[in-house]
């Protein structure tokens, strides 16, 4: 299997992705050094500061998906006695259904047999390519990639005390976040972007030549060039009393 159907949706959810995973790093990163712990009976995954226990960072976990280089194959929670049980997966399974794809229909996922020597770097980009295409499907975000040992890692979408993704907050990050950012498709990246964050889209012209998005806080308008690469951002922010 070479999860492209995967990676085709974890690419269009990127811009909308990559800023809640910033919004993510950012909450933990006010921790300091840190670590996790997660009671997935208990529902609960727990960011917690090296320096101060006391200093934590709770979110309820939904597990995705178990990948393990031992077996070379990856696990469904929906297929695990220990997975999550809110739907979820049930949710992506009969996306996969739906749309024939086959990665999210079987319990358990073989390894495509074609990736190389670094199995820990392959693990690490399909874990990150399952998150983020989990997003698209679902429209719930962010994601975390949590090694557990042996090279082996769980996947899982956190419902996070994080603040909701406004324009104005897209507009402050997006020069910074997509510096090593590469759309395979920027218009629908954009579109997409606004579909998940709820915000409102509007075309310049039948050309698709810019899109301006807008919410209560402002609006920001991307611009494309003849290539259809993203070729500046202008944004306009809200008035505050």
């Amino acid at each position: 299997m070479s999860f492209e159907t995967l990676r085709a949706l974890a690419d269009r959810a990127a811009l909308f992705t990559t800023l809640r995973q910033d919004q993510l790093a950012s909450a933990t990163d006010s921790l300091g050094e840190h670590r996790w712990d997660a009671d997935l009976a208990a529902g609960t995954f727990t960011f917690i500061s090296h320096d101060d226990d006391a200093r934590t960072f709770e979110a309820v976990p939904h597990l995705l998906i178990s990948i393990a280089p031992g077996p070379r194959s990856m696990m469904w929670s929906w297929a695990l006695p220990q997975g999550d049980r809110s739907g979820i997966t049930d949710a992506l399974r009969a996306y996969g259904e739906q749309h024939g794809i086959t990665e999210l229909t079987r319990g358990e996922v073989p390894f495509p047999d074609d990736i190389g020597d670094d199995v820990d770097s392959w693990i690490a980009d399909v874990a990150h390519v399952i998150g983020a295409a989990a997003v698209e499907i679902t429209g719930r975000s962010p994601y975390y990639s949590a090694p557990f040992g042996g090279g082996s890692r769980a996947v899982l979408l956190l419902d996070a005390p994080l603040p909701s993704l406004t324009v104005a907050a897209a507009v402050a990050a997006l020069p910074r976040v997509m510096s090593g950012l590469e759309l395979n498709d920027p218009r629908a990246s954009v579109w997409d972007l606004a579909r998940l964050a709820g915000w409102r889209l509007e075309w310049s012209d039948d050309a698709f030549s810019a899109a301006e998005v807008t919410d209560a806080t402002g609006s920001a308008t991307f611009d494309f060039d003849e290539y259809a690469r993203i070729s500046g951002i202008r944004g306009r922010l809200a008035a505050t009393a």
